[in-house]
């Protein structure tokens, strides 16, 4: 994969937004409606459409979340699925067989006998909607009385066998029951390859025009057979939007943060996201140089592919948070967050809430590097890990633990130290050093004693070359209690340091944790007494409906069209000499005119996040015409705030479906399936 645009370039772009709309408003918490509380008035308001109860009912039955981590949707009344490509991919994998590749060949089930069923993998459809708000209110314990009301209402006609949750809204503001139904038996029915669902890769990742078949067909079974899905399906619209058609997003967006207050984001801007940015970039470019060796070895196709979703998933993270960054940084944006907490403020005479809480995240400040790079993990490497660990024997030899306890931590001291010397090791704790000289608060004297006079190359050779990485010595040195106390080891001072330095600083987090969450529900609390249901709530990866337009934007002083077609595809293909993430397989070879001619992606200005991969778009008559999977660069920031200015939404068209499943795959089957007439 080539090296994608630096993050300094990357920056710039997403900081140069349209000098529009500098007023704060109720839409900068965006538009993800829940179906408890649909804004009937505003579609009517603004679409001139009037959606009943028997709509909403209908539309929010025929979507599903799929999996932990998408959304999707029935498309047919026999249990067809419609999904992302970026959302199947690692699943559909499980099930090659032989020397299949679906990577590289994609996979089509020409009947149903065909189809495969990945052991797993499930879906669940929200069949069952209560809003409980005033029996939670009203009770002395409204945790206790919400968990009360999940058991008693397993037991209600309706909600038998379905999957009962409890779903708290605007941080307690509002409470629900929801009843989901799910399947279980689920299986494969078209993938395309690699090529069409990754085309573009991380470089056109989050951008727009955009030329992506990012799709993928599974379907439901129960007992054996198709579900029968016939009240509540999509019927499929190939020509179904142009400029200005109303639209809806019916999917589970995972989690935004537009509650949050503007010191709370400061904290986000300059020491949250920047440090997991940077951990993130970091961890990618390693595996990225291990991928370029493996993907060479005809021995390990699995573990390249493994590795490549991996990649794919930390690219899509790094350039979601480097947006998020970049909105922090953003005046206008910034300016609108702070004129409404303004404008909640002026109306909360009284309460304190709002400074109270800058104060505690302004003491966290000199604690945000340690919790965020000395936290034990794979990804920081195992020497890391091993200092924790031999911190945490210690601790048990000085408390006379259990002796079970003390020879489970000694078997991974053990475990970690007889692995820990390899080339790859040494280059995570070297990444891991970088960031610690990056990022370490300014009075904060934890590297100076980890060092102890040392350069860095000095100290890494000295701790890999460590008495503990002996098998014989380590036993010795491990033995007492006072002979590690006593040891000069620099593998052991070190585990002493960061041991200490990471408890003190998680100790110190875990005391406020109570405190901030007792002041971020106060302050949620709050915005909702002021603006009600007219302020959509935090997603929760739960079913929202997100309405917006089919509709172009301006971007680097041209227009973006509200549609892209199968001949951009090939453009890209070519002007980037054929090559991956822009490369086509043999059978994509020799277009038709009328496949090139096809619709392929298009933009909307409707409100998604992360989860919402693999939502359907629908029109008002409830068909979809369309597959979100993506947003622009612009819509990035929608972390903390929407800004509809440029704000847009990528969808593959369900025309540019069509065109593949006819032209390309010779679908017939699932053609006639989603138009069977």
């Amino acid at each position: 994969m080539k090296k994608i645009v630096s993050l300094v370039l990357f920056l710039s772009i997403t900081c140069i937004l349209p000098a529009q709309n500098d007023e704060h408003s109720r839409f900068d918490f965006g538009k993800m409606w829940t179906f408890e509380h649909p804004p009937k008035e505003w579609f009517k308001s603004n679409y001139d459409f009037e959606a009943d109860d028997a709509w909403f009912e209908d539309v929010q039955k025929s979507a599903l979340k799929f999996a932990s981590w998408c959304s999707g949707s029935f498309v047919s009344p026999n249990g067809l699925i419609m999904t992302n490509h970026h959302c199947s991919r690692d699943e559909s994998i499980k099930v090659q067989q032989g020397s299949e590749n679906f990577d590289r060949d994609g996979y089509y089930a020409s009947d149903k006998a065909q189809e495969r069923k990945v052991e797993g993998l499930f879906v669940d459809q929200l069949v069952q909607i209560v809003d409980v708000t005033d029996q939670v209110k009203s009770a002395k314990d409204p945790s206790v009385a919400l968990e009360a009301m999940v058991e008693e209402f397993k037991g209600k006609e309706g909600w038998e066998n379905l999957s009962v949750r409890s779903v708290t809204f605007y941080s307690g503001g509002k409470y629900s029951i929801y009843g989901y139904k799910r399947y279980d038996d689920i299986r494969l029915v078209l993938i395309p390859e690699n090529d069409l669902g990754f085309f573009g890769g991380d470089p056109d990742n989050f951008t727009y025009p955009r030329y992506n078949l990012d799709c993928t067909f599974w379907r439901a079974y129960e007992n054996g057979e198709p579900a029968n899905t016939s009240e509540n399906y999509y019927k499929f619209n190939i020509d179904g939007i142009e400029e200005g058609t109303p639209v809806f997003v019916v999917g589970n967006p995972a989690r935004t943060e537009r509650y949050r207050t503007v010191a709370q984001l400061e904290y986000d801007r300059d020491y949250r996201f920047k440090h997991l940015h940077r951990f993130l970039t970091n961890r990618r470019d390693l595996m990225q140089e291990e991928y370029d060796v493996m993907v060479e070895d005809a021995s390990k196709v699995r573990e390249a592919q493994e590795l490549l979703g991996n990649i794919n998933n930390f690219s899509n993270s790094i350039k979601a948070y480097g947006g998020i960054i970049g909105g922090l940084h953003n005046d206008r944006l910034m300016g609108k967050k702070k004129g409404m907490e303004e404008e909640i403020r002026s109306k909360s005479e009284g309460l304190s809430y709002w400074t109270d809480l800058e104060k505690m995240y302004k003491s966290g400040e000199q604690d945000a590097w340690a919790s965020a790079h000395l936290s034990p993990s794979p990804y920081r490497g195992k020497m890391l890990m091993l200092m924790h660990a031999i911190h945490q024997y210690k601790g048990m030899l000085d408390t006379d633990a259990a002796s079970e306890m003390m020879t489970e931590q000694l078997n991974r001291v053990n475990e970690l130290s007889a692995s820990v010397n390899t080339p790859k090791e040494r280059k995570l704790f070297a990444v891991l050093m970088d960031e610690l000289q990056a990022d370490i608060y300014p009075s904060d004297n934890t590297l100076t004693n980890m060092l102890n006079g040392s350069s860095v190359a000095d100290y890494t050779d000295a701790v890999f070359s460590s008495d503990i990485l002996d098998a014989v010595k380590r036993e010795k040195l491990l033995a007492k209690s006072k002979k590690l106390a006593k040891s000069k080891d620099p593998l052991v001072l070190s585990s002493m340091i960061v041991g200490e330095r990471f408890g003190k600083a998680m100790a110190k987090l875990d005391a406020s944790k109570g405190k901030i969450k007792e002041l971020e529900q106060k302050i949620a609390n709050q915005a909702f007494n002021v603006f009600g249901t007219d302020l959509p709530p935090d997603a929760t990866f739960t079913l929202r409906i997100s309405d917006g337009r089919v509709t172009n934007y301006e971007y680097n002083g041209t227009v973006a069209p509200i549609k892209t077609t199968y001949f951009g595809m090939y453009d890209r293909h070519y002007a980037h000499g054929q090559v991956f993430p822009w490369s086509l397989p043999k059978k994509w070879e020799n277009p038709s005119m009328e496949l090139l001619q096809s619709p392929l992606n298009y933009v909307t200005t409707n409100d998604i996040i992360g989860g919402n991969s693999g939502s359907a778009m629908i029109n008002a008559n409830k068909e979809a015409v369309g597959l979100i999977f993506d947003g622009n660069i612009e819509s990035l920031p929608g972390n903390f705030i929407f800004d509809e200015t440029s704000n847009r939404t990528v969808a593959v068209h369900a025309g540019g479906i069509y065109a593949a499943l006819k032209y390309v795959y010779k679908a017939e089957n699932l053609i006639a399936e989603l138009l069977p007439n």
